[in-house]
């Protein structure tokens, strides 16, 4: 019989395509995950995983089975949370995903506020990009999750957080023209050079949204991995990037390397929310994690401004 502890298992080396990783994620060893995979296998009658000296592959037929053991477990998952409603919608564990682009910034002002809000909520972090934290809660592997708004996906229910604006940082030594309230029009962008996070990050799409289409194709390459290095980019003149207001205020350090020119009304930024699945028995309660988000999210704004 095949047994929830096998889809696990196989999910785990689906996952990280490793026996000895996965061994790791699941807390066995490798003997023992190894094992259970060949039960599994002749459970089934079929060849799950080729097994190479750099890893392991699953066949056509493993990628298929572990995709419809995803689903299982997702729902198994679902069941136990429902069994856990009689402690109350926001107790006990909870697996919150959040993009690298927010969590730094951001959970040092949302933590408190969830411990004083939900005592009994017992939170599992997992940070990750935008792509893959959607992949993984639509697989049951993640409760909620922290991004950008919207997300298309249909199979997930959304909570509106706050809006985090975007500020143009550019060198102190550059003679930039403001309006007469000293803000920029964003059609000044079109006349610079353009620094930006690596694909991959939300943060990157957006801000490429903002400059619309004005750049050619070949343009658009490279990139860095995190905004304290764009922060050093654009200090040394080599381009101007636009800089979420939440990493300003949570990194005034940074925020003085450069000179910051707020942009005129409409404002350009990023929603920032919350999705999950609309099947989650406990989703009926995520809009008041939406409203610890919105806390959250005033406090970070109160707290050591951009300029």
């Amino acid at each position: 019989m095949v047994t929830l502890k096998q889809l696990r298992y196989l999910e785990a080396i689906a996952r990280t395509g490793h026996f000895g990783r996965a061994a790791e994620a699941v807390h066995i060893s490798q003997p023992a995950l190894s094992a259970q995979i060949r039960v599994l296998e002749d459970t089934l009658g079929v060849a799950l995983l080729e097994r190479m000296p750099t890893g392991a592959k699953l066949t056509h037929i493993g990628e298929e089975i572990a995709r419809r053991g995803r689903l299982i477990l997702a729902s198994v998952g679902e069941l136990q949370e429902a069994a856990r409603q009689n402690q109350g919608l926001l107790a006990g564990p909870l697996k919150l995903g959040i993009i690298p682009s927010i969590a730094p910034y951001l959970l040092p002002q949302l933590l408190p506020v969830l411990d004083r809000s939900f005592p009994a909520l017992k939170l599992d972090l997992r940070e990750t990009i935008t792509e893959q934290l959607l992949k993984e809660l639509i697989d049951g592997a993640l409760d909620v999750v922290v991004v950008s708004l919207p997300v298309s996906e249909p199979s997930l229910a959304t909570c509106d957080g706050f809006f985090d604006p975007f500020v143009m940082a550019c060198a102190r030594s550059r003679d930039i023209t403001t309006s007469a309230r000293g803000r920029l029009p964003k059609k000044i962008l079109n006349q610079e050079t353009l620094l930006l996070l690596e694909d991959g990050h939300c943060l990157r799409d957006q801000t490429l949204a903002v400059w619309k289409s004005q750049l050619a194709p070949g343009e658009r390459g490279g990139g860095v991995s995190n905004m304290a290095t764009l922060t050093h980019l654009v200090e040394q003149d080599r381009g101007v990037a636009l800089l979420p207001d939440l990493f300003l205020q949570a990194e005034p350090a940074q925020a003085a390397r450069v000179r910051l020119l707020r942009f005129e009304e409409p404002q350009p930024g990023r929603h920032i929310g919350l999705a999950w699945r609309k099947t989650h028995p406990r989703g009926e309660g995520f809009p008041l994690l939406g409203a610890a988000l919105r806390e959250a999210g005033q406090r970070a704004a109160a707290s050591s401004g951009a300029g």
